[in-house]
C-alpha cells in the first residue's frame, strides 16, 4: 500500500495559499487575534499600564496557577470528562502544605514532594471511581469538590496558616538570579532564556515539519509556517524584554514553560496523547481498536490531581498563607480557559497551547478590568459572555462543517 503526500492546493501562490489555509484554521487564528485585540484595547484604555514591565510580570505570576490547572483540565476534557474538584484540591493541598511546613517544620522541598504525592493520591481516588466503576466524572468530581473542601477546613480548623519559609514562597513569588547584579538595564539571564526559547521553538517546528513530510502527512503552507513561527518568536522575545526590564524571570514562569513544552509533546507525539484524542473522538471505536480506555482515564485523573496540587502550592506560596476558602471558583476559570482555547464540549478536540491562550485571555480580561476599577460582578458577567461566545462559535462552525459535507 503506497502512501501519498498531501499538500494544500495552490491558490494564487505563496500569499494565496497562506490566506486560504488561514481561512480553514479560523478557530486557531481567531484565538490569537482575539488575544491581541484584547491586549491592545486594554493597553489603550489603561494608558499603557497593561503592557508595562511590572504589570506583565504580575499578570504571569497571578495567573500561573489557573494556567497550570488548564493544562490538566484540557486533557480531561479532550477525553470527554470534566473535573469540578480542582479548586477544592488547591485548598486542601494548601492546607496540607501549611501543616507540613509551618506546623511540623518540614523543609520546603519535602513539603512540595509530599503535597504532589497527595495530589496523585487524590487523582487516583477519583480516577478509580470514574475509570473502573464507570461513574460519571461530573458526579465523582462534584462529590470531590465537597469532600476536599471539607477536608481543607478540617486541616485548618477553619482558620488560616501563615507564614511559610523563604524556599517555599519562592515557588510562587520568587525570581531567577539577576546575572547583572542589578546594574544592567535588561536582566541578562532573562534575555538569554528568551533567545534560547526562540531557538528551541524554531528547531522544534522545523523538526516537526520534516517528520510530517517524511511520514507523508499534510503540510501547512510554508507561508503560514513562517508567519506562525515568526509571530511566536516575536511574542517570546517581547515578553522576555518586558520581564528583563523589571525583575527578571519569575520562577513560576520556568515551571509553566517546562509544563507547556512537556505536555504539548506528550499530546502531539506520544501514543498516550493519541489515545486521549481517540477516546474523546469515539470512545467505543477506541476501545475496539485496542485502547485501554479505563487505564487512560485513570491516568488522566492522577495527572490532573498532581497538577492541581502544583497549582495549590503555587497559589499558597504567592499568598504566603493557607486558608479554607482558597481555590474558590478556580475550576470555573480553568474550564472556561479550555473552552475559550478551542476545546470541544463533546471531547476529542483541544490543545495545550489553546488552553494556555484561553487562560491568558481570561487573565488579561481580569487584569484590565481590575485596573479600570470594574466591579467583580461585572467582571464575572463579561467573562460569562466571552465563554458563551466561544462555545457558540465552536457549535456554529461544526454545523457549517456538517452542512458542507
Amino acid at each position: 500500500m503506497s502512501t501519498t503526500q498531501l499538500t494544500p492546493p495552490r491558490t494564487g501562490g505563496l500569499i494565496g495559499s497562506t490566506v486560504s489555509y488561514m481561512g480553514g484554521q479560523l478557530r486557531q487564528v481567531g484565538l490569537f487575534i482575539a488575544l491581541i485585540v484584547i491586549v491592545l484595547f486594554f493597553q489603550v484604555v489603561t494608558n499603557g499600564i497593561t503592557l508595562s514591565p511590572r504589570n506583565v510580570s504580575n499578570l504571569i505570576v497571578q495567573n500561573s496557577y489557573i494556567l497550570i490547572l488548564a493544562i490538566g483540565m484540557v486533557m480531561v476534557i479532550i477525553a470527554g470528562h470534566i473535573d469540578l474538584s480542582v479548586g477544592s484540591v488547591v485548598a486542601v493541598i494548601g492546607a496540607l502544605a501549611g501543616v507540613l511546613n509551618n506546623k511540623m517544620g518540614l523543609p520546603w522541598w519535602m513539603t512540595v514532594l509530599l503535597c504532589l504525592l497527595a495530589g496523585a493520591v487524590i487523582g487516583a481516588w477519583q480516577g478509580f471511581w470514574i475509570a473502573y466503576f464507570h461513574i460519571e466524572s461530573f458526579i465523582v468530581t462534584l462529590g470531590g469538590m465537597l469532600l476536599f473542601r471539607g477536608l481543607a477546613q478540617i486541616l485548618l480548623h477553619n482558620t488560616q496558616i501563615s507564614p511559610f519559609d523563604d524556599g517555599f514562597r519562592a515557588i510562587g513569588s520568587g525570581f531567577l538570579p539577576d546575572l547583572g547584579g542589578g546594574t544592567s538595564y535588561l536582566e541578562p539571564l532573562t534575555m538569554i532564556l528568551g533567545v534560547g526559547a526562540v531557538v528551541a521553538l524554531i528547531g522544534m517546528n522545523l523538526r516537526s515539519r520534516r517528520a510530517r513530510a517524511k511520514n507523508g502527512l499534510t503540510l501547512e503552507p510554508i507561508g503560514w509556517f513562517a508567519l506562525k513561527t515568526a509571530f511566536m518568536a516575536v511574542l517570546i522575545l517581547g515578553i522576555a524584554w518586558l520581564l528583563a526590564s523589571y525583575r527578571g524571570t519569575p520562577v513560576v514562569l520556568v515551571i509553566l514553560g517546562v509544563l507547556v513544552v512537556a505536555y504539548s509533546a506528550v499530546m502531539a507525539n506520544s501514543v498516550f496523547g493519541r489515545h486521549v484524542y481517540a477516546i474523546g473522538g469515539n470512545k467505543r471505536a477506541a476501545k475496539l481498536s485496542g485502547v485501554n480506555v479505563d487505564r487512560v482515564g485513570f491516568l488522566l485523573f492522577v495527572n490532573i490531581g498532581v497538577l492541581s496540587a502544583l497549582a495549590g502550592l503555587v497559589f499558597t506560596a504567592q499568598l504566603n498563607l493557607a486558608g479554607p476558602s482558597a481555590g474558590n471558583g478556580f475550576e470555573l476559570d480553568a474550564i472556561a480557559a479550555v473552552f475559550i482555547g478551542g476545546a470541544a464540549v463533546s471531547g476529542g478536540v483541544g490543545t495545550i497551547g489553546g488552553a494556555i491562550v484561553g487562560g491568558l485571555i481570561i487573565g488579561v480580561l481580569n487584569n484590565g478590568m481590575t485596573i479600570l476599577g470594574v466591579g467583580t460582578e461585572w467582571q464575572e458577567f463579561i467573562k460569562g459572555l466571552v465563554l458563551l461566545a466561544a462555545v457558540a462559535f465552536d457549535v456554529i462552525n461544526k454545523r457549517r462543517g456538517a452542512g458542507a459535507r
